[in-house]
């Protein structure tokens, strides 16, 4: 028998995943958006197997939910649909953040599963016209599960991670994804945008190496869902840039002083990491 799977919301990701469930055990795949120009163009490129502008028709139907929003997109459409999901189903989200989701998925009723995901992919492009099916090959695909998550649907998510070209499934706790995520990402798009800050950005055009290409690669972001991310994300977002900031202010000082000594043990404790 037929199942669905509904994804909430058809940019990047979003769309990227109903490309790349296409075929997908025997699963229907059907990409909701409120966006006019979103739906034609899905339409017209086979982003999913159907889609609809619709939501609350289609969620008392649907065995699967994946939430593509941003994050307090999420927050609001978890809200707002509570009581619209069938009995049973399985929702997962593909949020950055972690813990304020998990908070938010609290106002489900208990026949609803609901478990935390984190694709690892991404470009600096938005928008369903930059999604391609090959988006998450070699990713990670972290998984944050509930106590009372259920053991098949946890297994059906690490079959469809699989399926959609990640290399693996690491299980995590909220707390956990957050902080990594502040480290590894969060604090890299705030380090891009930072450089970008410097009035003398374009005096410098065309004289850029590529470690400045590299480092500014990210800062044309999109900066409702960034300052979503940023802001729902504070407390370890705000660790991990002190800790930045003390490393910074400590090679500044060293190098105003001609503190040779520091800056060859600080460098070379990096370079060996």
């Amino acid at each position: 028998m037929k199942q669905t799977m509904v994804i909430v919301g058809l940019g990047l990701i979003g769309g990227s995943l109903a490309l790349a469930l296409k075929g997908f055990e025997d699963f229907e795949i059907v990409g909701v958006d409120v966006s006019q120009p979103t739906l034609r163009y899905a339409a017209e490129h086979g982003v999913g197997d159907r889609v609809t502008e619709d939501a609350a028709a289609e969620l008392p139907q649907a065995d699967v939910v994946a939430l593509a929003l941003h994050p307090q997109g999420i927050v609001d459409f978890l809200a707002r649909y509570r009581d619209a999901f069938k009995p049973g189903a399985l929702v997962w989200d593909v949020c950055g953040v972690k813990t304020a989701i998990l908070e938010a998925a609290q106002v489900l009723p208990g026949t609803v599963d609901f478990i935390g995901c984190h694709p690892m992919a991404g470009t600096e492009f938005s928008g369903v016209e930059h999604a391609f099916a090959e988006m998450f090959r070699d990713s990670h695909f972290l998984l944050v599960p509930r106590d009372d998550s259920r053991p098949e649907h946890i297994a059906l998510l690490e079959r469809l991670a699989a399926y959609i070209g990640c290399k693996d499934v690491c299980r995590t706790t909220a707390q956990a994804h957050d902080a990594l995520i502040a480290y590894t990402s969060q604090m890299m798009h705030l380090i891009a945008v930072s450089v970008c800050d410097d009035p003398e950005l374009f005096q410098c055009r065309g004289f850029e190496g590529s470690s400045f290409r590299g480092c500014t690669r990210v800062a044309a972001l999109d900066v409702p869902l960034w300052t979503q991310l940023f802001t729902m994300n504070s407390k370890a977002l705000g660790s991990a840039l002190e800790e930045l900031e003390g490393n910074i202010r400590t090679y500044r000082q060293a190098i105003e002083a001609g503190d040779t000594t520091t800056l060859v043990e600080k460098l070379s404790y990096s370079a060996a990491r």
